[in-house]
């Protein structure tokens, strides 16, 4: 189902991490995700950055598409000529925020509380200058290094993904053909089951002409050649889909929908213990497709 070695999915779980060091302080980005059904777009970005904000977030949309996405900008100062002084809003308004928490909960506040403080966001200032065009190249190329390695991280997944699907929709179709196997059998049952209970019933004389009408009729009612038909051929489009040039996780979700709901139709209609137990076996390895298939982008 590969097409040159190319993965074709990718997950929707990433992380991507990228550094670099300018004259006066070092940049770090990092990018990670989970799933979800819309892009859910959350950044943390310096205020010395703030004006190259849409930037920033046209670039990740267009790569990232969807997600619950973290975006991270961290500064480390290594210029010790450059100043740094101390938030003291912040540090005051932090340990306000402490205080309180700890009164309502009846704890003592930490016995160094400051140490504490100073580590949280925004309590320490450091004056750099305005960001000139080559700082923000620098800046920017580590932004596409950590998008390149978010993006490797989501085709590593998925690889895996790719793997398990192959593997589940495969057992699907194996689970299938053993199906027919038991199709003559079944349908013999069931006449059988029915002149037998007809036996057992003082009716005198029957027209067999009507019997048989009526037989074909219920047994047509429990016929699954379509629903076999149909679901042999979700099972090709599902690998087709799979090969796709594109990741398309909700194209996938459709049709794992679709397979559910012919798996469930042949389960109603078998009426014969071994089958069942196939179409069993068939919704739990569909089960494990629809817990992942979640992560696909």
């Amino acid at each position: 189902m590969q097409n040159n070695n190319v993965t074709m999915i990718q997950s929707m779980t990433g992380f991507g991490k990228s550094t670099t060091e300018l004259s006066n302080k070092k940049i770090s980005v990092e990018i990670k995700s989970l799933n979800s059904k819309q892009l859910d777009l959350n950044t943390r970005i310096p205020s010395i950055y703030r004006e190259k904000e849409m930037q920033i977030r046209n670039t990740l949309m267009q790569a990232i598409e969807r997600g619950k996405v973290d975006f991270l900008i961290f500064i480390e100062n290594i210029d010790k000529n450059i100043s740094s002084q101390i938030n003291q809003g912040a540090v005051e308004n932090y340990y306000d925020q402490i205080k309180s928490i700890a009164e309502n909960l009846n704890l003592s506040l930490p016995s160094d509380p400051f140490s504490v403080i100073l580590r949280l966001p925004e309590t320490i200032k450091t004056e750099f200058s305005e960001v000139d065009d080559s700082e923000w190249e620098s800046v920017y190329k580590t932004i596409e290094e950590a998008l390149k390695q978010f993006t490797d991280f989501r085709i590593q997944e998925g690889e895996m993904l790719e793997k398990l699907f192959i593997q589940k929709i495969g057992n699907i179709g194996n689970l299938l053909k053993e199906i027919e196997i038991y199709e003559p059998e079944r349908v013999e049952k069931v006449r059988n089951k029915m002149q037998e209970g007809l036996s057992k019933i003082d009716i005198g004389s029957y027209d067999q002409n009507r019997f048989e009408q009526e037989m074909i009729f219920y047994i047509e009612r429990l016929d699954i050649n379509e629903e076999k038909n149909r679901l042999a051929n979700h099972l090709k489009y599902f690998g087709e889909t799979l090969n796709n040039e594109k990741s398309q996780g909700r194209k996938l979700g459709f049709i794992v929908q679709e397979i559910g709901r012919e798996v469930n139709t042949m389960g109603s209609k078998s009426n014969h213990a071994e089958m069942q137990k196939l179409v069993v076996q068939m919704k739990d390895e569909l089960e494990q497709i629809k817990e992942q298939i979640l992560n696909v982008l």
